[in-house]
């Protein structure tokens, strides 16, 4: 090494500590502005109400506001997924999301009041006229931001933008954005080598020719979409870019991964591609154990007569413990403990265990139907309080089967990157019971990866839902 370069490099290390990314967005302000007046509108219907019966202010209830306004600030703007481009005069579909979606606030609302002791020092009237006015307040609001949205993009002063990049990701680029307002496409290449990916007005010319197209027609946003490689063309181009005032975006090939719960993510301000990564950081963690703890307390209270008497019955028709238990893979692939009602007259947790299949021998009378019903699962409830597992993900699988299938299957492993659920995603596609074959044990895995990629709470709830219908409908492969 040279003596001066030591300090050369020194030197520009110290310059790039200091340089800081933030993670944002793009919307306008009056969008933004909007988005987070849901909670403020819970809370403004809530105080109308009280008003209107002029109930007193008391401590519990402003408790009660401070969870709704914690609950639904987080819980809506995960929900919000509807897009600038969508409809915003069908209110009756928004509606319906809304009620679903308030719906599920409320039963988290309920359970505080109910594990708080707090719903006796409430009002009965003015809370049953909160549940019912908001919802229709929710709705509103959301038709009017949509319709924010929309004129915004469609506006007069909708921003006008080109793409640099003729390919894959320009072209994936060109249909997320809104098409009022795109000036056209800009590459390196000419185009008698585009001719076959693009129209010839397309193309608006050479890349060295956009700083002067950017000035000539007032472009607000320009988003380069080029390989990484190209890195000493993109620092020309941005250069040249320096003197206008048009925004610059770099938007990287991130799907040329195979992402599981790609995000972007800041390492103390420095930004980095999330490649393969649990849903469940910061509030997202909190939301989905909140919901869990909610919903399977409330669940044990109003199951627990049925728990005592399948419990009964296993015990009293064949010799053993009426619950089963058995080694599973739960969260980062750490061995847990899951509670079942025994239904066979094995206890199986060894190194080889057997599948359950159709007309087997080992099953009792009583497991075969707690089986078929799924009743033989809810002791499981105890392994979501005790933080083990989840009500929705990927179903664990005996130790014995995950150590034999993760050698077979790509990704086996990354279904552990969230706790086990008592059903998911794969279950309410029909993939249940037995997986004697290994193309059904792959796409299990497939559905459950296709959960942690496109996680939410709504996804969750939808989940719970189809979930309650299979059951009442009857499964074929339950057995």
């Amino acid at each position: 090494m040279r003596p001066g370069s030591f300090i050369v490099m020194a030197s520009a290390a110290e310059s790039f500590a200091h340089r800081r990314v933030r993670l944002g967005n793009v919307e306008p302000a009056a969008v933004a502005l909007l988005r987070q007046l849901d909670p403020l509108i819970v809370l403004l219907c809530l105080f109308i109400c009280e008003f209107a019966y002029r109930d007193r202010y008391t401590p519990a209830l402003g408790a009660y506001a401070t969870l709704a306004f914690v609950v639904v600030r987080h819980f809506f703007n995960l929900l919000d997924i509807h897009s600038a481009k969508e409809s915003f005069s069908d209110f009756s579909r928004t509606y319906a999301r809304v009620l679903v979606q308030w719906g599920t606030v409320v039963a988290i609302l309920l359970f505080g009041a109910f594990a708080f002791k707090v719903s006796a020092d409430l009002s009965r009237r003015v809370v049953l006229t909160w549940f019912i006015a908001t919802p229709i307040a929710l709705s509103t609001a959301q038709a009017v931001r949509r319709r924010a949205s929309w004129f915004a993009v469609h506006g007069a002063k909708a921003p006008r933008h080109i793409i640099v990049g003729v390919n894959q990701v320009g072209f994936e680029l060109a249909k997320r954005l809104p098409a009022h307002g795109f000036l056209g496409y800009f590459d390196f290449r000419s185009f008698d080598r585009l001719a076959h990916t693009l129209e010839p007005d397309g193309l608006r010319g050479h890349c060295k020719d956009v700083a002067n197209f950017v000035r000539a027609h007032n472009v607000n946003v320009v988003y380069i979409a080029l390989p990484i490689s190209n890195v000493p063309r993109m620092c020309e181009l941005i250069n040249a870019l320096r003197d206008t005032t048009a925004s610059v975006y770099f938007v990287p090939d991130a799907f040329a991964f195979d992402l599981i719960q790609g995000r972007l993510v800041e390492i103390d301000g420095m930004p980095a591609l999330s490649i393969c990564d649990t849903p469940f950081h910061g509030m997202d963690a909190v939301l989905k154990r909140s919901m869990d703890l909610a919903l399977a307390g409330l669940a044990v209270v109003l199951l627990s007569p049925v728990m005592l008497a399948v419990a009964a019955a296993v015990k009293l028709t064949s010799k053993g413990p009426a619950i089963f238990r058995q080694r599973r893979y739960g969260l980062n692939g750490e061995e847990i403990m899951v509670y079942k009602f025994r239904s066979m007259i094995t206890t199986d947790d060894g190194t080889v265990i057997r599948q359950a299949t159709r007309s087997d021998s080992r099953v009792t009378p009583v497991g075969r139907f707690i089986r078929k019903t799924s009743l033989d699962e809810l002791p499981q409830l105890f392994n979501v309080l005790q933080g083990t597992m989840s009500l929705v993900g990927p179903r664990p699988h005996a130790v014995a089967h995950n150590e034999e299938y993760r050698k077979l299957i790509s990704g086996y492993m990354i279904r552990h990157k969230v706790r086990p659920g008592i059903t998911g995603l794969a279950q309410v596609h029909g993939q249940r019971g037995e997986t004697d074959t290994l193309d059904k044990m792959a796409e299990r895995v497939r559905i459950d990866l296709e959960y942690l990629r496109h996680w939410s709470p709504w996804l969750d709830i939808v989940i719970l839902f189809k979930t309650v219908w299979t059951l009442v409908s009857g499964s074929k492969n339950a057995y």
